[in-house]
């Protein structure tokens, strides 16, 4: 698992000015973070983050945060001029990741401890732990601190409060969820449940499950579009993307993509997605529900970060 090059960390693009907005794939094989300027949907720098980053977060200024399980550390860039800005060693196994707004501390799934820890992102010393169910996996955090956490083994997802470091509730989902992503409105939580492949519905106000939803093979990636009217599903075997009707929970469509595709994002009207196996990122137009370019990146690619402004939103990766 988590496997990639021993790279060096240099920046190999000159930095360049913040965009209106900007996606960031992580290639996990290259180590690198590609930044793609939506306006263009081209490439405009590669990041050196070093070998194996899995899955990534973003602060409200912008800085995006990656968890490397392999080699047992947390790497923070500015995505404003491309550079790396710190290493934070971590002793165990990092997966999920999680950062406050402010950037102050993030929260990191340990992937063989089952316990959250929160960081501090200055001095990368834990301030607190909690335990959880078994391999977590992703995270997101919610405009009230609370943590989502992925449990992927135990099949439930648990609810953290992020200032008390203290498990609230848990709630059963599907088989080995893992992707998580936040309605705009958040009072809902999708979740991707790669081996019963299903996506489950949280009503975030009461912590129940309120809907499961049959979605394509192995389903890797959640993420909505901007008004919360659509789910995009990433189907990791069969290298498709389903769209849910939220209203309903009824399938809209289906967008065949690269192959193994893994983290989405939605910005603007379009949709990026992250293809493992075929090195690129597939941009769905939302309108249409079709494929409206493919652009190449390294090798590797499974999780993204969207930063537009002083908002930022990231996409779920898999072990």
């Amino acid at each position: 698992m988590w496997l990639g090059l021993i790279l060096t960390g240099l920046l190999h693009a000159s930095s360049a000015p913040a965009f209106a907005a900007s996606v960031f794939v992580a290639s996990q094989e290259a180590g690198q973070l590609a930044r793609i300027e939506t306006d263009a949907n081209a490439v405009t720098a590669t990041i050196d983050v070093q070998a194996g980053p899995a899955a990534a977060a973003t602060d409200a200024q912008g800085r995006i945060y990656l968890s490397h399980p392999d080699h047992h550390a947390i790497t923070i860039v500015d995505g404003g001029t491309n550079r790396v800005l710190k290493r934070l060693p971590y002793a165990g196994q990092p997966f999920g990741i999680a950062a406050d707004p402010d950037g102050r501390v993030v929260y990191v799934g340990d992937w063989k401890a089952g316990h959250v820890a929160r960081l501090s992102t200055e001095t990368g010393a834990i301030e607190a732990t909690v335990a959880v169910g078994k391999d977590p996996a992703n995270l997101v955090i919610d405009r009230g601190g609370r943590l989502w956490v992925a449990d992927r083994e135990s099949h439930q997802i648990s609810v953290v409060d992020g200032a008390r470091m203290e498990r609230i509730a848990t709630i059963p989902v599907g088989e080995a969820p893992f992707a998580l992503g936040l309605s705009p409105s958040q009072d809902r939580l999708y979740v991707a449940n790669v081996r019963s492949n299903d996506l489950s519905v949280i009503d975030t106000a009461k912590l129940k499950l309120l809907s499961t939803v049959p979605v394509g093979a192995m389903p890797y990636g959640v993420a909505t579009s901007a008004d919360g009217s659509r789910i995009l599903v990433t189907n990791q075997h069969a290298s498709t993307v389903s769209v849910i009707d939220a209203a309903s929970l009824t399938l809209a469509g289906t967008v065949k993509v690269g192959r193994y595709p893994e983290g989405v994002v939605v910005s603007g009207g379009n949709a990026y997605v992250a293809n493992w196996f075929s090195e690129d990122v597939s941009v769905i137009d939302l309108a249409s529900l079709t494929e409206r370019a493919r652009i190449h990146v390294g090798e590797g690619p499974r999780y993204l970060a969207v930063a537009t402004g002083n908002r930022s939103r990231h996409s779920e990766a898999v072990p």
